[in-house]
């Protein structure tokens, strides 16, 4: 039944409801029962990630025609990031149907970003292995295309280090200072998580880069600072 449930959510119907139910399966509950054979999501998430890229690459490269390849590569770098991933992986209630170990579920793992995060790119590998590039083209697609054709097309709208630096230059207060707490994932597939002080406050941002964690971190301060 709740296979059947999230489905409708996702709006796809799989041939193979094996696939949905592996990339549903965090590793800590595979942990726990050791004997049970099955796999966790891990793997899938592994080629969800290669998938996701691809597709919204595709995408900003037809909406924003004349954009250079820097800009696209920091542009797809602000949209597929661990925040907005597990973003929609709410919308969908994911969390709702991730099967986890005990440990994992009295620490909040249905709501924790990078699970959510990495969840959604296991979805969007099984979609992909049961129902080809198409169906999963057409998946990310749909959640996607309206964040990728409203997002601006010039660089330092994205930029989000240098608002950051011209708005403290302007109020006279110490520069930002970043640090890398935490790096996550094999070797071939980190992400870092930064953690940015400024004018009192502290923020903190994920990226699959340094620079990118960095920027995403910049870009907290900056609602932070313009809530204050």
């Amino acid at each position: 039944m709740e296979i059947s449930e999230l489905q409708r959510k996702l709006s796809y119907h799989f041939s193979d409801e094996s696939l949905l139910a592996e990339a549903c399966r965090h590793s800590s509950f595979v942990n726990e029962q050791p004997e049970s054979g099955v796999n966790s999501n891990e793997r899938l998430e592994f080629l969800g990630d290669a998938v996701l890229n691809l597709v919204v690459s595709h995408l900003l490269m037809t909406h924003h025609t004349h954009v250079p390849e820097g800009d696209l590569s920091r542009m797809r770098a602000t949209l597929v990031n661990e925040i907005q991933l597990s973003e929609i992986a709410r919308n969908l209630d994911l969390g709702r149907y991730l099967r986890m170990g005990k440990g994992e579920i009295l620490s909040g793992g249905r709501e924790k970003q990078s699970i959510l995060a990495n969840a959604l790119e296991a979805v969007i590998a099984a979609v992909y292995l049961d129902g080809g590039f198409q169906a999963a083209f057409e998946f990310v697609q749909n959640r996607f295309s309206t964040l990728v054709s409203s997002f601006p097309s010039t660089a330092s709208a994205f930029d989000y280090k240098s608002k950051l630096q011209e708005l403290v230059q302007v109020g006279r207060h110490a520069v930002p200072t970043y640090e890398v707490i935490e790096e996550s994932g094999p070797d071939h597939d980190k992400t870092f998580t930064v953690r940015i002080q400024v004018r009192g406050i502290e923020a903190k941002g994920t990226g699959k880069s340094k620079k990118t964690a960095e920027q995403d971190a910049a870009r907290n301060a900056l609602e932070r600072l313009e809530r204050a």
